[in-house]
């Protein structure tokens, strides 16, 4: 499949996973749309890295769950680059703690970004990929690893898995894809805050490859799903090095 004039839209692109994603994306000949929501500085760099790299790129911006925002950043992009193929949606926000004592102002937060904010870009996702293309979600593997002090998480995660599988069937006839991602602990600046060196030793010890996963890693499989992977469908892709 050729990619010099397909265009990809990815959220939550001015850092970790996001930023690996979207230099992926480029290097695979795409146009893409750059989106963040508080680092202007950041997607403003890595516009200048792709373009650099003599890819084609813009920033845009807006609070996921926003859906008058949300539609303006792909006004945006099919302004800029004539229609979008793929949307990767890796904005999200993490906030760990134990279910009892948990702070229920930070679960309406978190889960008005992971799970309206993937709402709202599916959403639009749903009424603009053209034909051949692909909508990318990201869940997380801890879904099945059950990490004490991750249910809140989880359960925002648990419902973008729900919604991409469902909206998968929904694409019916549309030749568009829909999967998520499903990473394993990976070495983000989103992961490691608030880790000591001891924890994030036990857990890069626990895949067989022994490490930690890396940005690149997750963007492979983004790259696989967006590109040539058109009979992997309504999936949830665990990429996590083999945890158990």
């Amino acid at each position: 499949m050729s990619n010099t004039k397909r265009v990809a839209l990815v959220t939550g692109a001015s850092g970790g996973i996001g930023r690996a994603v979207a230099h992926r994306l480029a290097a695979d000949g795409m146009a893409v749309g750059v989106h963040y929501a508080g680092n202007k500085t950041a997607a403003d760099d890595l516009v200048k890295a792709i373009e650099a790299a003599h890819g084609r790129a813009v920033a845009v911006t807006g609070d996921v769950a926003d859906e008058s925002a949300m539609s303006d950043a792909f006004d945006q992009v099919e302004a800029a680059f004539g229609g979008i193929d793929v949307v990767v949606h890796t904005a999200g926000v993490m906030i760990l703690g134990p279910v009892a004592d948990f702070d229920l102002d930070a679960l309406d937060r978190m889960h008005r970004t992971n799970i309206r904010g993937t709402f709202v870009v599916t959403q639009q996702a749903a009424r603009r990929v053209r034909p051949g293309g692909a909508i990318v979600t990201f869940s997380t593997s801890v879904t099945r690893l059950a990490f004490p002090g991750y249910a809140p998480y989880v359960a925002s995660k648990g419902a973008v898995e729900a919604m991409t599988l469902v909206l998968a069937r929904e694409m019916r006839g549309r030749d568009i894809t829909v999967n998520a991602v499903a990473p394993g602990p990976t070495a983000t600046p989103l992961f490691l805050d608030g880790k000591d060196q001891e924890t994030v030793d036990r857990l890069a010890a626990q895949p067989p490859m022994e490490r930690l996963g890396t940005p690149d890693d997750i963007a492979e499989t983004v790259s696989f799903l967006a590109g040539p992977g058109r009979w992997v469908n309504g999936q949830v892709i665990f990429t996590n090095g083999g945890v158990a």
